[in-house]
C-alpha cells in the first residue's frame, strides 16, 4: 500500500495527509467542488490533486474518510458507487452503529473496512493525537502512520469499537464544554455569575478557566452538532438517556454564527448567542391553552414494593 486518498483535507485531514506524505507515501485528493481554503491546505500538506473522485479512487490503495459526522454515510455511498476495492478507513466522529452501517456499504462494493476514532488536535506535532482503529485490517492501517505525528492504535475489537471509544471520550470533553458554557449563560442571565465564579474558585478551582474553553472552540462548534447527535444515538442504542447530548448539540447549533471566525469571540458574545432565540412569543392559541385551568389528576394508589417487582 503506497497511495492514500484523503477525503477531504480539512484541518484534520490535511494534517493526517501530511503525516503520510512525510513517510514517503503518495497522498491524493479530489478537488472537484471544493473551495479555495481546502485547496490551499491540501497543497501545503503535500497532497496531490487528482481533480475528480473517480481518478483519486482509481489511484488509491487506501481511502481515509475525514469529514463532518453528518456526511460520513453519504461519502461512503459515493465511494462505493465507484466500486472502490481497497481499504476504507472511516475516521469520523460517528456512533458505533453508524460506523457499522458505513462498513456494510463499502464492503458490499468490495472494500475492506477499518473503523477509526481520532482523539486530539490535528497532528501537526507529535505526542498529542491518537487514532484508534478496529477491524480486521487495523494493523495494516496503523503501520502507515508508524513514526509519524499521529499515533495509530489498533484495538482488539470489531468495527464500531474505535467509534465507541471516541464517542465515550468526546461525550465528556465536548459535552462538558457545552454544559459549562450553558451554566455560564444561565448565571449571567440570573445575575449571579460573579458569585458563581467566586464559589468555583473556592470549591472547584479548575472550572473558571474550563468554563471559558468554549470561546476557543466556538469556530468549530458547527462540526460538533452532528458529533453530539451521534453520541446521543450511541447512548440511546445502549439503553441510556440521550437527552444530555441532544441538548449539547443544541448549544453548539446556537454557536454556528462563529464558524471559521478569526480571533476567538469573548465569552459574553458566546453566552449571548446561546440565549438568543430562547424565548418566543406564544401564539394566541398557545396562550389560551397555557392559561386554561387543568383538570385535577387522580393520584394512582401506590403499593409498597410494586416498582421493585416490575424491575425483577
Amino acid at each position: 500500500m503506497n497511495t492514500v486518498a484523503v477525503l477531504h483535507p480539512g484541518e484534520m485531514g490535511a494534517a493526517m495527509g501530511a503525516c503520510l506524505a512525510a513517510r514517503g507515501l503518495r497522498v491524493v485528493w479530489a478537488s472537484d467542488g471544493r473551495g479555495a481554503a481546502t485547496r490551499s491546505r491540501a497543497g501545503a500538506a503535500g497532497i496531490e490533486d487528482l481533480g475528480s473522485l473517480e481518478r483519486a479512487l482509481g489511484a488509491a490503495d487506501v481511502v481515509l474518510s475525514v469529514c463532518p459526522p453528518h456526511g460520513a454515510l453519504a461519502l461512503a455511498r459515493e465511494v462505493a458507487e465507484h466500486g472502490f476495492g481497497g481499504i476504507y478507513v472511516d475516521a469520523n466522529a460517528i456512533s458505533p452503529e453508524t460506523a457499522r452501517r458505513v462498513g456494510r456499504v463499502v464492503e458490499k462494493a468490495g472494500a475492506s473496512f477499518v473503523d477509526g476514532g481520532i482523539i486530539g488536535p490535528p497532528p501537526v506535532e507529535g505526542g498529542r493525537s491518537r487514532m484508534y482503529l478496529s477491524g480486521a485490517r487495523s494493523d495494516e492501517v496503523a503501520a502507515l502512520f508508524a513514526g509519524s505525528n499521529l499515533q495509530a492504535v489498533p484495538l482488539q475489537g470489531p468495527p464500531g469499537a474505535a467509534s465507541a471509544l471516541k464517542a465515550c471520550y468526546a461525550a465528556w470533553t465536548k459535552g462538558a464544554t457545552a454544559l459549562l458554557a450553558a451554566i455560564r449563560a444561565l448565571a449571567g442571565h440570573e445575575g449571579v455569575e460573579p458569585a458563581l465564579l467566586e464559589e468555583w474558585k473556592l470549591s472547584q478551582p479548575e472550572l473558571p478557566k474550563r468554563s471559558e474553553a468554549v470561546t476557543v472552540q466556538a469556530r468549530k462548534a458547527w462540526r460538533w452538532i452532528g458529533e453530539m447527535e451521534e453520541i446521543a444515538a450511541s447512548f440511546q442504542a445502549a439503553g441510556l438517556p440521550p437527552g444530555f447530548h441532544l441538548a449539547a448539540a443544541e448549544v453548539y447549533r446556537k454557536l454556528e454564527r462563529f464558524k471559521d471566525g478569526g480571533a476567538p469571540p469573548a465569552l459574553g458574545e458566546v453566552t449571548a448567542a446561546m440565549r438568543r432565540g430562547a424565548r418566543r412569543k406564544a401564539s394566541p392559541g398557545e396562550s389560551r391553552r397555557r392559561s386554561a385551568p387543568r383538570e385535577p389528576q387522580r393520584r394512582a394508589h401506590f403499593k409498597f414494593g410494586t416498582a421493585a417487582k416490575r424491575l425483577r
